[in-house]
């Protein structure tokens, strides 16, 4: 035989082995390609809820900050002068009553003056009572020829002096028993006391402050409000206030006639309403409120539902069909009520919103949309065939 028959004999022998094996080979095995759709659904996927915008009347509120004062500051000053504080009985923070003694000076001087005066009251009177017994002579002898008529006219007028004196000593007296009274103290009405500059030993002026008092503790806010929103405020209006201590109701008390020079704003006056048990809040803090103006219809969506994007605010909707989409909407956003977000631009009411996992959508990602009885939300990649949160209403996305 030669060598080109041995190889040709050689080379049938080789595709009859071949082409028996692929004939006796199982079904299905041996290498395949997937397609696109298979390939799809094996990839990772990403479950979230679906719910649809919410509609409900929200309440227009005016934003304003402003500093916590006292409704009325009073100051208790000392009305006599040129005596020692001696003793000291408040201090700051403290809630005192009306007439509470807070204070008290030395009395020598004041006693010893009230001695004095009471002794020029009673010369005073012995003085008169000889000058009316001296008018009531003359009376009596002014008919005949005993007493010159002048004579009596100084007699009458000597008496009139002597009630003078009689009146000018006991009011002298009087005012040296009112510095003495004056000695003490004294809150001339309810309040927490807010500073002191009282100092035992020190000699006090007249007119000088000892204490200065939040009267009868209560603090407002006096929030600065722009002019064009000014119009929308009026007195007795509600407000709410977050303080260091808890929200904190109110009342728009007055509004300033007047604004200022500096930024144009109004200063609004806010009674504050502190709920049971909290105390009062601290003056002199700036804090943030909202005036309750009004109220209107607000179009709502979970706070989570919000993805932000390029400096702009999107949500994702699902495109109902035989196969689903999403579609990534641009939209606006306005009041915040707890976690939810008013949308203010066009979107429809029956929209299908992805509640959360917004971040890990694309525009056009084809989704499935999962039948679910609760709102139940899971917000990281779940591999395909891990099983949806329990009661989610879910859509699965295909990648």
């Amino acid at each position: 035989m030669t060598r080109t028959k041995k190889l040709l004999v050689a080379g049938l022998a080789i595709a009859v082995v071949i082409g028996t094996a692929y004939a006796l080979r199982p079904k299905g095995s041996g290498t395949e390609v997937a397609s696109p759709e298979t390939a799809t659904q094996s990839a990772a996927a990403l479950t979230v809820a679906v719910l649809t915008p919410e509609k409900s009347v929200w309440p227009i509120e005016v934003q304003a900050n402003g500093w916590l004062a006292a409704w009325q500051e009073v100051v208790i000053s000392a009305q006599v002068g040129g005596q020692m504080i001696t003793s000291i009985n408040a201090e700051v923070g403290d809630t005192v009553a009306e007439n509470a003694l807070l204070s008290e000076l030395s009395t020598g001087s004041l006693t010893n003056q009230i001695i004095q005066l009471e002794a020029s009251v009673e010369s005073a009177k012995a003085s008169l009572e000889l000058a009316s017994a001296d008018a009531e002579r003359a009376q009596q002898l002014s008919g005949g020829s005993s007493i010159s008529k002048q004579q009596a006219a100084e007699y009458f007028a000597t008496e009139r002096k002597a009630k003078a004196d009689v009146q000018s000593s006991e009011a002298q007296l009087a005012s040296a028993k009112l510095d003495l009274a004056h000695t003490k103290i004294t809150a001339v009405t309810g309040g927490i006391i807010s500073s002191r500059s009282a100092a035992i030993g020190n000699v006090v002026s007249a007119g000088q402050e000892l204490f200065r008092m939040v009267r009868d503790g209560r603090v407002e806010w006096q929030a600065e409000v722009p002019l064009n929103q000014l119009r929308s405020i009026k007195v007795g209006m509600p407000v709410s206030i977050p303080t260091p201590i808890g929200d904190v109701s109110g009342a728009v008390r007055r509004i300033a006639p007047t604004a200022s020079e500096s930024n144009g704003r109004v200063i609004v006056y806010v009674s504050l309403t502190p709920p049971k048990g909290l105390e009062t809040p601290k003056t002199g803090i700036m804090i943030s409120g909202k005036f309750e103006v009004g109220s209107r219809e607000a179009l709502s969506v979970p706070s989570s539902a919000i993805v932000m994007q390029d400096g702009f605010s999107y949500v994702f909707t699902v495109n109902a069909g035989e196969t689903n989409t999403v579609s990534r909407v641009r939209v606006e956003t306005g009041r915040r009520q707890d976690d939810r977000i008013e949308i203010t631009s066009d979107l429809p009411e029956t929209a299908q919103i992805v509640q959360a996992g917004g971040a890990f959508l694309s525009d056009g990602s084809v989704v499935r949309v999962v039948p679910a009885e609760a709102d139940t939300v899971a917000t990281a990649p779940l591999v395909e065939g891990a099983a949806p949160a329990s009661g989610a209403a879910t859509t699965e996305v295909q990648k």
